[in-house]
């Protein structure tokens, strides 16, 4: 099956989200939350995650997470992954009791795709104090693809994860979790990079996010926005509306992107330093806020 063929697929069998001028949503992909050891690249951003989504929470957003939320190549559980960020799960429950919380697997967290273990390992927790089995996403249900249409334009933004235009990284993906899990995690520890991963190699970016511009140009320019290379992409009014919200694993800042007013924004999260020596997590606006109605 081609890229373009898996695309398709992702975008006919999307879970449709109606919103309104009123709704806001935040999108974030490529968290890859470990399990805090040397080898968790979220974990130096952690802190910056939980005060960003925090204020997402505080100011009324949806979270759409755009794949690769869990890193579940170099871990082999998450229970793992839960114990070690457990505040940000804690957070990430109170949207989704809320039903503003849409979740989307990527290829580092694609054992999502199947209902049973997301059931088995993400409806509950064990809590040490009381010692009970406590609910933490129940009825939870992963997508592939999310589509957000206008209700009153019936505009649509395609949202998934984008490795459906990576061959190896989707269709080969437990050979590369292999790899990862029992190669590039230890190497990882070193400095040296895994070389199948385009987020770190720059050829096979370019050729994934190639590929994906071509879908949507025959798609008639539908916005369309993805994770999974971590290079941030805003186009201009009148360019291919291919949008890519970054990661939440770049150095000391993470990125995002947000629909409000019916306006996207590329946004970043980033530690500064004070005058008087103390630090503190900003919010900056990379690029826009761009009508999506710019875009048509």
């Amino acid at each position: 099956m081609s890229s373009k063929s898996r695309l398709t697929r992702a975008y006919q069998h999307a879970k449709v989200i109606e919103f309104t001028h009123e709704d806001k949503f935040i999108l974030f992909s490529d968290c890859h939350r470990g399990d805090n050891s040397f080898a968790d690249d979220f974990a130096n951003n952690r802190n910056i995650y939980f005060h960003a989504l925090t204020h997402y929470y505080n100011h009324g957003y949806q979270y759409c997470e755009l794949g690769d939320g869990d890193e579940l190549w170099e871990n082999i559980s998450f229970q793992a992954i839960f114990e070690a960020h457990k505040n940000i799960f804690l957070l990430l429950k109170k949207f989704h009791s809320e039903n503003k919380m849409h979740l989307i697997w990527g290829n580092h967290d694609m054992v999502y795709k199947n209902s049973k273990y997301v059931t088995k390992n993400l409806s509950s927790y064990f809590d040490h104090k009381t010692e009970k089995e406590v609910p933490l996403f129940p009825n939870l249900k992963y997508e592939e693809g999310i589509i957000l249409r206008n209700s009153d334009t019936c505009q649509e933004l395609f949202l998934t994860h984008g490795h459906q235009a990576d061959w190896w990284n989707y269709t080969f993906w437990k050979w590369s979790r292999f790899f990862v899990r029992i190669l590039w995690k230890p190497l990882q520890v070193m400095g040296i990079s895994d070389p199948t991963s385009p987020a770190k190699n720059h050829k096979e970016l370019i050729k994934v996010e190639r590929r994906i511009k071509k879908w949507i140009y025959d798609k008639s320019n539908l916005i369309t926005i993805v994770g999974h290379t971590h290079r941030p992409r805003f186009p201009k009014p009148g360019e291919i509306p291919f949008f890519n919200d970054g990661s939440c694993v770049h150095p000391r800042s993470i990125t995002g992107i947000e629909l409000e007013n019916c306006k996207l924004s590329l946004i970043k999260w980033y530690i500064d330093t004070k005058e008087d020596g103390t630090l503190q997590i900003k919010r900056e606006v990379l690029e826009g806020p761009q009508e999506i109605n710019n875009y048509q």
